[in-house]
């Protein structure tokens, strides 16, 4: 085996564990805001209590993705055609458009979150 061979077998290697790292970073996110989701809203049946889980499944899923792109770039690393490169600047738009609108609402919904707590300490 050549080191071209060698560097392409640990490139996808690499690439696997950070593909797999992505999707569990995504997963527990989702389960961890499924349980907040059943357990608060068997507590209390206020649709403001939801906000907090959207924002942390939000930044799981930022993270997920952002995990996923860096996989993309490991995978066009070693010896990328001019498809591969094709592919891999499709997939970081997409990506980074997700990652920019999802971090977006993640700011807009804090905002909203700091505006109402501000209305519950002045007593509005």
């Amino acid at each position: 085996m050549d080191a071209a061979e060698l560097l392409r077998q640990g490139d996808q290697v690499l690439v696997a564990v950070v593909e797999v790292a992505g999707a569990l970073v995504i997963f527990v996110g989702a389960v961890w805001a499924a349980v907040r989701f059943v357990v608060e809203g068997l507590r209390r049946r206020s649709a403001a209590l939801f906000t907090p889980i959207r924002l942390s499944l939000g930044r799981f899923l930022t993270l997920g993705l952002e995990f996923q792109l860096a996989a993309d770039v490991l995978r066009t690393a070693v010896s990328p055609s001019f498809d591969q490169i094709g592919q891999l600047a499709a997939i970081a738009t997409i990506r980074t458009a997700l990652n920019y609108f999802l971090g977006r609402e993640i700011r807009q919904e804090q905002r909203q979150v700091a505006e109402g707590e501000r209305r519950t300490e002045r007593g509005c």
